[in-house]
């Protein structure tokens, strides 16, 4: 089982004074962006500082420059994180879908297990097309279609994207056992 003393032993915090200089010019650039930090993945990823830069530059165009609304973006993400039981995903994007308007009840569905109820003709859309999308490898022309209606070519492909990288992001998480801090606690406990 995974514990928290045990993720930190997985990947340790690499220090400033300890990187590569490629680790480090991958790492202030994450700092000096948007983020402000490295949490997540980031010191995971800083293992391998080439990819690490790479993933930075995909997740900042996901995450902020996405052609989806912040609702619908970070409503993608939280079913992801909900698919992979990736705890600080959830509790990193939680509030920021909560301040984006997602609502608070179609987040504790989602967090349950449970299709929401309640959720926006578009919000339906996003949540068919990503479980669909992992479900069954590929979407049905019906849920292509009703995405291609809200969002367009590019809407379409930002939401592979933004599934695809957050795959991504959470396979890191867990595999790096990155807890939550010790005081933020999840929004909604029952996340297994």
């Amino acid at each position: 089982m995974a514990t928290a003393a045990h993720g930190q032993e997985r990947f340790p915090e690499l220090k400033s004074e300890a990187m590569t200089p490629a680790q480090k010019q991958v790492a202030d650039a994450i700092v000096s962006g948007p983020r402000g930090s490295i949490r997540g993945p980031f010191n995971a990823w800083l293992r391998s500082p080439e990819l690490a830069d790479r993933l930075q530059k995909v997740g900042e165009h996901i995450r902020y420059r996405s052609s989806l609304p912040a609702r619908l973006n970070e409503f993608a993400i939280l079913i992801t994180a909900r698919h992979w039981n990736a705890k600080f995903e959830w509790y990193a994007h939680y509030p920021l879908a909560l301040r984006g308007g997602l609502k608070p009840e179609v987040a504790a569905d989602l967090a349950k297990g449970l299709k929401p109820r309640g959720m926006a003709a578009d919000e339906a859309a996003v949540y068919d097309f990503c479980v669909e999308l992992r479900r069954d490898r590929r979407v049905s022309d019906a849920t292509y279609a009703a995405v291609h209606k809200l969002f367009g070519d590019q809407g379409v492909v930002d939401l592979i994207a933004v599934n695809g990288y957050y795959d991504l992001v959470s396979m890191t998480l867990n595999v790096a056992e990155v807890a939550t801090p010790p005081d933020g606690a999840l929004p909604l406990p029952d996340l297994p």
